[in-house]
């Protein structure tokens, strides 16, 4: 409610402010606001970013094509077409590349002239800087807060499912049961890629507003990462507990040490999680962290000692298990290389205004008119 109250706001008061600063300009202002608003300011400003670009591309293309058809069916489609061509070329992202031709029909509307087409592209300026100060108070929460909600939320689904798998392998699980784990565990799984671009959000809103922590964002965005690998794993379990149904045979030992592990992973998830939620400080991530490693080599050793009795597929599968868990461990405490060494990457350039950078484009096509340059005129570019 408060964010369609927001936006319906922000709409209503880019309309007067259009129409106070110009004529007939409050209509592009409230439509360019309603589709520039998003949840956050950083959001609400990229948006914004993208629905100027679109429209001062829109609005040249837009002006050239009725001077050379006038308008009509021709100045229609070629606005279009050029206008794919020319998001295309610029590399633009997915939003601004759907901005640019939408922006253009706008502007093409009867009576086109450049002061019109001038006026449009204020009005989008004006609801584009609307929706960005409203966009503030869309939600009650930083990019942070919500980093910390989805984070935390996330993980105690995690444990949650975890915690049934245990009870459910203790208990002697089936086929079916095992199926519906593995089903939750690919549901978790589409759930990274918002917290992945969440973590990224707050840690670059840190960087560029003033009160928020770099600190608290780069420490979010490494637990962001870490819940990652714990789904990951989660997922990895389940699987395994699948494919070990539909062969059967383990020990009811071996089946009693599986489940304790999972247990102890899925309480251990909890707390970590309800930790992060109430900003708990004396939170002990590596006492927990060696229970849960204590537990996988308890199954370790549980499976040495039945290595002869034990179907050589389903020993595999079991020993996998164990660094499954382990690698839950590791996550917990953070103290993987895999996640304090290697960079995760950015957000996909599909989603960005600007796909590629205006530097880069620069130099792309430097290289490319110096390729079809004789070679005697190549030395002085």
């Amino acid at each position: 409610m408060r964010q369609i109250s927001v936006a319906a706001l922000a709409a209503a008061t880019a309309w007067q402010v259009g129409d106070l600063l110009l004529k007939h300009g409050g209509l592009v202002a409230a439509i360019v606001a309603s589709l520039s608003i998003r949840i956050s300011l950083h959001k609400s400003v990229r948006e914004g970013f993208g629905q100027i670009v679109g429209t001062a591309i829109g609005a040249g293309v837009a002006l050239t094509s009725v001077w050379l058809f006038h308008f009509g069916f021709l100045a229609v489609g070629a606005t279009v077409l050029f206008c794919s061509v020319v998001a295309r070329a610029l590399h633009l992202g997915e939003v601004a590349s759907v901005n640019v031709p939408v922006t253009a029909l706008i502007v093409i509307g009867p009576g086109l002239s450049e002061s019109t087409a001038f006026n449009r592209l204020i009005s989008t300026l004006i609801g584009a800087s609307v929706a960005i100060v409203f966009s503030y108070f869309s939600h009650s929460k930083t990019p942070a807060g919500r980093a910390v909600d989805q984070i935390s939320s996330l993980g105690l689904r995690s444990a949650t499912l975890l915690g049934d798998m245990s009870e459910g392998v203790a208990a002697g699980y089936d086929q079916d049961t095992a199926g519906s784990w593995l089903a939750r565990a690919r549901l978790l799984m589409e759930e990274i890629p918002a917290i992945r671009a969440q973590a990224l959000e707050a840690r670059s809103f840190a960087k560029w507003f003033p009160t928020a922590e770099a600190d608290e964002a780069e420490e979010l965005y490494m637990r962001g990462v870490a819940v990652e690998h714990t789904v990951v794993q989660v997922r990895t379990i389940a699987r395994t507990l699948f494919d070990s149904a539909v062969d059967g045979g383990i020990s009811r030992e071996t089946k009693r040490q599986i489940a304790l592990a999972l247990s102890m992973a899925s309480y251990a998830i909890t707390a970590k999680a309800e930790q992060l939620k109430e900003d708990d400080q004396s939170f002990d991530d590596q006492g927990l962290s060696n229970e849960i490693r204590s537990s996988a080599a308890a199954l370790a050793e549980t499976l040495i000692q039945e290595a002869d009795s034990t179907d050589q597929e389903q020993l595999i599968r079991s020993i996998s298990l164990i660094t499954n868990i382990e690698r839950i461990a590791d996550s917990l405490d953070e103290s993987s290389p895999a996640l304090m060494d290697v960079d995760t990457p950015a957000e996909p350039a599909g989603q960005k205004v600007l796909k590629v950078s205006p530097l880069d484009q620069t130099r792309r096509l430097g290289s490319r008119i110096k390729r079809r340059l004789p070679k005697s005129l190549r030395k002085y570019f």
